[in-house]
């Protein structure tokens, strides 16, 4: 949360705390946004919201139970915007759960040709108590929904829905609204209405604003109208990772008594002309020294440096702090190609701070150094262009309408059955640039990886082979090359996917739920409790441990599990009852996943169940 040492790295939040609930309270909806994801990191965030926090990811992709009973507690009632062909991929298989996200996720495009690149959560809490009021939490982020180890800062705001609506909400209610429309290949179902509804309960939001500040404000570029970029002011300080050289020009004649401060990248700086630079009276970038904290190794798969986003500016009597996703360049600032999205907090000087006491050597300035003029090289021309290349085909297969079809195919081997799955494209797509374009679907991995390019330059099918039931999914990883320099790139993309098996869920359930001791233990996920975060992580444990972790999976507890969960209504029960019902959907060869002594308990519990339901209509 911002504050007076709001970028002191000694005030530091992980990001799923963020997410959490207040005390008294359990999750209910959300719609968030972000340029990129890794299916890893968005496949945790619905077992943070609604069963358990962790300490990292990795504790969270640990449980498969768990990271199912997640995305299933909140199907329908989370959402989250990504910018077209920004989802990221591995050559590796990923977790057949992703395809669970099929029902989160929702690619969408910049109407104005730029980058979707609005970092943002707005989430709704509700009570334990009746009596208590509904809450909400906006989150306007730097920060991506990726593993990201770098420097980023985040505003947090909770409130309360008043009854009136509250004119500083416009611009972010506006911004949610629009989302829907803004999708590449269309939503899931209730995806509009979802959003609509949080829409209106931003748009009346009263919201409590952290010490030291006194207003707040919102701004969203790239969807219309004039873009937001930072004012004339006293002084002026930018933390921005890139930046281009109108940008940084425009920045640097706006404080009037003394030259701003700039940190920013040495990669991005080293391609800014000496002149532009000498508009800032101090230009430094982050210490390598900051990039992991004393003793930490780097990971080779994440993100590291500065990825924060910043602007403090001196007004008067006043400080104020502007936080969101846009960077100091032209998409951002200046034409309002990218949609980004801002929060502005202003406070008193004598309380906020300065812009030296932020950004100097008492602030974040303590973690940077100056910027040397010429100690990187500038990135090599023709690998630029061959980047420009490469995006300008990821654009075209995002946005091309390109489909999946998939279709029963014979038999394996073993005699299970296989389906045959097809990538078709509406017309002939040009993809100019390209040398080769392999794709597979990401619960496969590169070793099924096919190369499409000719078919799709023919507007022919591509096959794309047979694959199990609980391989399908929409989810494609793309690897592109440019067809004259040795660079590519690989991501994912989501696609419209025809004959879908209405069983592939089921057999993704199946699939998890392979043993006695995984039902029991997915039973026991089911009965915990809304806001028992310590029940439902000592249902998710794999039940290798000794004393009370082992016997969390014996059954024998389970029938005063099930007669407390009717007591209190029946709600679990009746989660428990279309469990079943999805489990014994599939092929009649399939093995039964439902243990026999638990069917003759919970045949009991079904009858009780219809009798109460028959009590309440009447």
């Amino acid at each position: 949360m911002l504050n007076r040492r709001s970028l002191d790295p000694e005030q530091r939040t992980l990001y799923g705390a963020n997410l959490q609930p207040p005390a008294g309270y359990v999750f209910d909806a959300a719609v968030a946004t972000t340029f990129s994801l890794d299916f890893e990191t968005a496949l945790a965030v619905p077992v943070s919201l609604a069963l358990f926090a962790a300490e990292n990811r990795d504790d969270i992709l640990s449980h498969p139970l768990a990271l199912l009973e997640g995305a299933e507690r909140i199907a329908g009632r989370l959402v989250v915007f990504t910018d077209a062909g920004h989802i990221q991929a591995s050559v590796r298989p990923h977790s057949r759960l992703c395809s669970l996200l099929e029902r989160i996720v929702v690619e969408v495009a910049a109407p104005h040709g730029g980058a979707f690149h609005p970092k943002m959560w707005a989430l709704r809490f509700t009570p334990l108590r009746p009596e208590d009021p509904a809450r909400l939490r906006l989150l306007i982020l730097s920060r991506n929904l990726t593993r990201d180890r770098s420097w980023d800062i985040a505003a947090t705001l909770d409130g309360v829905i008043s009854k009136q609506p509250k004119a500083i909400n416009r611009p972010v209610t506006d911004f949610l609204r629009q989302l829907p429309a803004l999708a590449t290949v269309g939503a899931p179902d209730g995806t509009k209405a979802l959003v609509d509804e949080l829409a209106e309960d931003i748009r009346r939001a009263e919201w409590s604003l952290p010490e030291p500040f006194q207003s707040v404000s919102f701004a969203v570029n790239g969807l219309g109208g004039k873009p937001w970029r930072p004012e004339p002011c006293v002084r002026l300080g930018v933390v921005s990772p890139f930046c281009d050289d109108q940008t940084l020009s425009m920045l640097a004649g706006l404080a009037s008594a003394e030259k701003p401060i700039f940190i920013g990248r040495s990669d991005e700086l080293a391609q800014m002309p000496g002149a532009t630079l000498d508009g800032f009276g101090r230009v430094a970038v982050l210490d390598e020294m900051a990039a992991t904290e004393d003793g930490e190794e780097a990971d080779a798969t994440a993100l590291q440096g500065l990825h924060a986003k910043a602007f403090v500016a001196e007004r008067g009597w006043d400080t104020a702090i502007t936080v969101g996703s846009g960077n100091a360049t032209r998409p951002a600032l200046l034409t309002g190609g990218n949609v980004e999205i801002f929060a502005t907090l202003t406070g008193k000087r004598s309380r906020v701070g300065s812009v030296e006491e932020i950004l100097g050597e008492k602030g974040f300035g303590r973690l940077t150094r100056p910027f040397v003029r010429n100690e990187m090289n500038t990135a090599d021309a023709a690998q630029r262009a061959a980047e420009a290349r490469l995006d300008l085909a990821r654009r075209e297969i995002c946005r091309s309408g390109l489909t999946l079809r998939c279709e029963r195919g014979e038999h394996a081997a073993n005699g299970a059955p296989v389906w045959q799955v097809w990538l078709i494209p509406s017309e002939p797509l040009p993809l100019t640039g390209l040398g080769a374009l392999r794709v597979w679907p990401i619960t496969r991995g590169e070793g099924h990886a096919r190369d499409v390019l000719e078919p799709l330059r023919q507007g022919q099918p591509a096959d794309l082979g047979a694959m199990p039931l609980v391989d399908l999914t929409r989810f494609l990883a793309c690897h592109l090359t440019d067809e004259t320099d040795d660079v590519s790139i690989l991501f994912s993309t989501g696609l419209k996917m025809e004959g879908l098996p209405a069983e592939r869920h089921a057999a993704i359930l199946r699939w998890v739920i392979d043993s006695k001791d995984a039902f029991f233990r997915y039973l026991r996920l089911l009965l915990s409790e809304l806001g028992d975060p310590f029940a439902a992580a000592l249902a998710a444990q794999d039940g290798s441990g000794q004393g009370a972790w082992r016997a969390a999976s014996d059954d024998a507890p389970i029938l005063e599990e099930m007669v407390r969960a009717f007591c209190r209504g029946g709600d679990q029960l009746r989660a428990i009852e279309r469990l079943i019902a999805r489990l014994e959907t599939g092929d009649s060869d399939d093995t039964d996943p439902i243990p026999a002594e638990f069917r003759a308990l919970w045949n009991t519990f079904r009858i009780a169940l219809a009798t109460q339901d028959a009590v309440h209509a009447e």
